[in-house]
């Protein structure tokens, strides 16, 4: 395993402590060092994809993970942030980090969506083997959001270790810069999708159903029956029919054919044959 694909699975291992030490309000300061371990698992996410692009260690293990590992990251904070309840020194009612949570929701709910979309995009991008641009406004909103779970979770920390220090005025100010935050992060990651999907919209192309081979328009024994009867010079139904045991449908298909083709005359019992025999070699021996 090469040094990118174990800095991506350290990510992922890290996100279990993200969200034990959220959680654990029994531990000093636990929500800090949730957010510290957060801001760790977010930075590895463009150290391990430039290591891998540089030294040219892209594996298609790392193209699995990567992705996995930054949307349950994603996802775990979002989660925390918006239901998690948060108890603040000398406060009776907890609540989450985010305010209003109403609008919170539907922020966290937008992103996720967002995020699957594209996740079940790519997947049918790559069943049909389709290679897909990089965009730079996803880059932006993944740092974005990286930002914005990651400011929610000192500000959780600050609420539950120092309430009465910011309660008032400065939480008011402070919960409006977050919300703030979280609703641009929120547009900037559904107009990002939206343009990623519009720029590869070829993907949700079907394909176009193979066209059938066409049918033949003349029989294909004309040349094996011209071989048969050319030095003869005549040819005949009854003739076809014998030396070919076709029926009589088929033995007058070839006849009108070879009319049509001028290789034979129009009418008559025995049809005289209008082709020379290096006429016929010029047009048909090539194909043997």
């Amino acid at each position: 395993m090469n040094l990118p694909n174990k800095i991506t699975i350290s990510r992922i291992c890290l996100i279990p402590l993200v969200i034990f030490f959220f959680l654990a309000d029994f531990i000093p300061y636990g929500k800090l060092v949730a957010a510290l371990i957060f801001g760790i698992a977010a930075i590895t996410d463009n150290v391990d994809g430039r290591i891998a692009r540089k030294r040219n260690l892209v594996t298609d293990l790392g193209k699995f993970l990567d992705p996995i590992a930054d949307k349950v990251l994603v996802m775990s904070g979002l989660l925390l942030i918006v239901a998690h309840p948060i108890m603040g020194a000398g406060v009776t009612n907890a609540a989450p980090a985010v305010w209003p949570i109403w609008l919170g929701i539907i922020c966290a709910v937008l992103i996720l969506a967002r995020e699957l979309i594209i996740s079940a995009f790519r997947q049918i991008a790559a069943t049909k083997k389709l290679v897909m641009a990089a965009d730079k406004s996803g880059k932006i909103k993944a740092f974005l959001q990286d930002i914005t779970i990651f400011l929610y979770m000192i500000y959780a920390f600050l609420v539950s270790e120092f309430w009465a220090s910011i309660a008032g005025t400065a939480n008011t100010v402070l919960c409006i810069i977050l919300i703030i935050f979280l609703v641009v992060t929120t547009i900037l990651t559904i107009t990002s999708g939206i343009g990623y999907i519009i720029k590869n919209k070829h993907v949700l192309k079907d394909a176009e159903p193979k066209k059938e081979e066409p049918v033949a328009r003349y029989d294909m024994l004309i040349p094996d029956v011209l071989s048969e009867f050319v030095e003869e010079g005549v040819i005949s139904l009854k003739l076809i029919e014998e030396r070919f045991a076709l029926n009589e449908e088929r033995a007058e298909k070839i006849l009108d054919d070879m009319a049509e083709l001028e290789y034979i005359s129009d009418e008559g019992e025995q049809r005289e044959i209008l082709i020379s025999v290096e006429e016929y070699k010029d047009m048909f021996a090539k194909k043997d």
